[in-house]
């Protein structure tokens, strides 16, 4: 029982992270820095690039200043096998940054 309440609370904890607009309050285990992004780039393209590594649950792009983001993981693993690929690739037409 008490095993079951204790995955419980971890799985709620994961979901509210993923939810909150926050960046902030993401699992940094998960959680991925873009740097050198255009002023125009959106959290679609960016979604699309990075699902192809996991499941991605949340895209937070900075407005100002302009030029980086985040991106949430389910799992640690596939935003570190995103990292190892994406980190000096291009993401919507210019190199970026990627790092945890």
């Amino acid at each position: 029982l008490l095993d079951s309440l204790l995955q419980e609370r971890i799985i709620f904890r994961k979901v509210r992270m993923a939810t909150s607009r926050r960046h902030q309050d993401w699992d940094p285990e998960c959680k991925v820095y873009i740097g050198g992004l255009r002023s125009d780039a959106n959290k679609y393209d960016i979604e699309d690039t990075f699902s192809e590594y996991g499941k991605v649950l949340n895209v937070w792009i900075a407005q100002r200043p302009p030029g980086f983001g985040f991106v949430l993981f389910e799992d640690s693993r596939d935003a570190e096998d995103a990292v190892k690929a994406l980190d000096g690739s291009k993401v919507c037409g210019f190199r970026v940054k990627v790092e945890m």
